[in-house]
């Protein structure tokens, strides 16, 4: 993975059809998913986190057939960049999850 600032806002513009500077955060693997960038916009300027694993490998979460984005909630993003296995977790039942609006 040898994109940095422009590359990675060049594919978050032209391949998944988003505005990089939304706030959104837009997390990208290696081939082998021993690597993860993340893109991030705060407001005034761009981002570019990065993380190699030492051993294993991030188990990266499947898309939909045609569907070339997935999104996720921050508790999921906490477990993947953490090296917990998502299909192997899963929210209790009745738990919302979201805040609700007051």
């Amino acid at each position: 993975m040898r994109k940095g600032f422009e590359g990675l806002y060049g594919m978050v513009r032209s391949q998944l059809g988003c505005d990089p500077l939304s706030g959104h955060l837009f997390l990208f693997a290696n081939r082998s998913r021993t690597r993860l960038k993340i893109l991030f916009w705060d407001g005034s300027g761009l981002w570019v986190c990065a993380k190699r694993l030492e051993k294993g490998r991030f188990c990266w979460p499947e898309s939909k057939p045609g569907q070339a984005s997935v999104a996720m909630r921050q508790e999921e993003l906490t477990l993947l960049v953490s090296g917990i296995d998502l299909k192997q977790s899963k929210p209790r039942r009745g738990w919302l999850g979201t805040s609700r609006a007051a």
